[in-house]
């Protein structure tokens, strides 16, 4: 049976990103550079590569970088067109979501993943959803989403993205507890946020990428706190097992914690390296270091 196409993604943008500090006092988290586009940019590419139309984001205060950013700069763009810099016009210009493709939800209060998801269930109606957390930057050759994208066209339900952590990292994510497991795809019973290594059912971690059904806002209604106090998205799905298939995928490509300094400086590295008029440059950079 055909499944309903995922159209529509949320980008939980509150929060205040105080492992950057004194960076992100004035500017977002989400605005940090990897190599020369925004977290954010990569995020919204990634999902535009996956066919999505409507792009929402969950806001807080101090956010409006972000919303600039996804508009028109007339003064730069008559800047550019009289210096005739057609090449820069696109670099800004053509990644653009058009007119009435981005909304914006403000999440008054930081409760937590689940409750920023939950801030924007108006807008999602009765439709399958994507949620994109843009603190996690995936290096891959087909886009993570569209990879997902492909997945739920195949089994519908919902489909998160999972990787293997080390057993005594497993009190940093959400886990998953496996019914069944073919290499790419596992079948989930259960999920567990932010378990003891000692207690976790699996190393298996979900990444920030989601595929979720509607359904899910039911539980997250209830506003029930979690672990650190907070509404958990974890819990919520956890609360949706049996309604339909769930399914962690293990994504082609590699994941970096860009929420980390060492994960957001690795990400500039392999980003780099992975284009062709910087590659020859970072690694001469790269190298003058190693042999000093």
């Amino acid at each position: 049976m055909p499944q309903k196409k995922v159209r529509k993604a949320i980008f939980p943008v509150g929060g205040l990103g105080t492992r950057f500090l004194p960076a992100t006092k004035a500017m977002p988290k989400e605005m940090l550079p990897v190599v020369d586009k925004p977290l954010i940019q990569y995020a919204v590419e990634e999902a535009q590569a996956a066919g999505i139309e409507d792009f929402i984001f969950v806001t807080g205060r101090g956010k409006h970088a972000i919303e600039d950013h996804f508009d028109v700069s007339f003064e730069l763009d008559t800047m550019l067109q009289a210096r005739e810099k057609s090449d820069l016009l696109s670099v800004i210009r053509s990644w653009m979501p058009s007119p009435g493709q981005i909304s914006y939800m403000r999440q008054m209060e930081p409760l937590g993943l689940g409750h920023a998801v939950w801030c924007a269930r108006n807008l999602i109606g009765d439709e399958p959803f994507a949620v994109l957390l843009a603190d996690d930057l995936v290096l891959s050759k087909t886009p993570c989403l569209q990879q997902m994208t492909e997945v739920h066209a195949e089994t519908g339900g919902s489909v998160v993205a999972v990787m293997d952590v080390p057993r005594e990292h497993t009190n940093r994510y959400g886990i998953l507890d496996i019914e069944r497991d073919d290499g790419r795809l596992a079948s989930v019973r259960g999920l567990v946020e932010k378990p003891d290594p000692a207690d976790a059912p699996s190393t298996l971690s979900i990444i920030g990428r989601y595929i979720l059904q509607p359904q899910v806002f039911e539980h997250l209604d209830k506003q029930e706190k979690g672990a650190g106090g907070e509404i958990q998205l974890t819990d919520a799905l956890a609360a949706t097992l049996g309604s339909g298939p769930f399914n962690g995928l293990r994504f082609e490509g590699r994941r970096f914690d860009c929420g980390d300094k060492a994960g957001f400086l690795e990400a500039t590295i392999a980003f780099a390296l992975s284009r062709s008029d910087l590659a020859p440059a970072v690694r001469d950079i790269i190298k003058s270091y190693v042999d000093a």
